[in-house]
């Protein structure tokens, strides 16, 4: 599947040489040439990132780029502009952007920064574990399912089965509960605070043989959670 790209430009023949280099990569290249239009096509249609000029009619860039992360805070944005000052680049980071580069920039640069970005982007890659044993209980992360020690299948809700694969994936490492709202509710409100407690909670009923002593799932105050697993 290609990748989108918003390219903003309001120079005629700079836009043209950029799309055209980023399509020979294998983009998809959808262009505007002011902040207005740029923001009417980020409302319409789906992109995987936005390389933005700075210096733009009928709505600058710093604002296009405020505006968009009011409403979406992961899309990569990439700041293009004239000025070279630190305090230029201060602003364009301040209001939100991911990258920042300078005209006049070499092409294969930024074809790297766009990569990059996109790369980053992207969510992580976790349909390599289907499988895994945790206490004596199997779980299948395709059926959303666990065989508890009793050997009856039990069911896991679909967040549930994101959040345990995401724990598992990251084994005995701390995962933040930054990078959780973001993988497993993603732009979803979440109520209460507690909410990702209790989900830890009822893997501790599920899976600890006494879930008041956990070994497998640990909370790590102010920062996140863990699944420790040392086999």
């Amino acid at each position: 599947m290609k990748r989108k790209i918003l390219l903003v430009e309001d120079e005629d023949n700079l836009r043209s040489t950029i799309a055209l280099n980023l399509e020979l990569e294998g983009y998809e290249v959808i262009c505007a040439e002011n902040g207005k239009e740029a923001l009417q096509l980020f409302h319409s249609e789906k992109f995987d990132i936005i390389v933005l000029d700075i210096m733009l009619p009928e709505i600058n860039g710093i604002d296009v780029c405020i505006e968009i992360r009011k409403e979406n805070k992961k899309i990569p944005i990439l700041f293009l502009s004239a000025k070279s000052m630190s305090a230029e680049r201060v602003i364009g980071l301040k209001a939100g952007a991911d990258d920042y580069l300078t005209k006049p920039f070499n092409l294969e640069e930024l074809i790297l920064r766009v990569d990059i970005l996109i790369k980053r982007g992207l969510p992580a890659d976790n349909s390599s574990i289907k499988l895994v044993n945790i206490n004596g209980r199997l779980v299948n992360f395709d059926t959303y399912q666990y065989i508890d020690i009793n050997g009856k299948t039990e069911h896991l809700s679909k967040k549930e089965t994101l959040l345990l694969k995401l724990l598992v994936k990251n084994k005995n490492k701390v995962v933040s509960r930054e990078e959780i709202l973001e993988k497993v509710w993603e732009q979803e409100v979440i109520t209460t605070g507690r909410t990702i407690d209790n989900f830890i909670l009822a893997f501790r009923k599920y899976f600890e043989t006494d879930p008041s002593k956990p070994v497998f799932f640990k909370s790590v105050r102010g920062v996140g959670y863990k699944f420790e697993d040392f086999l």
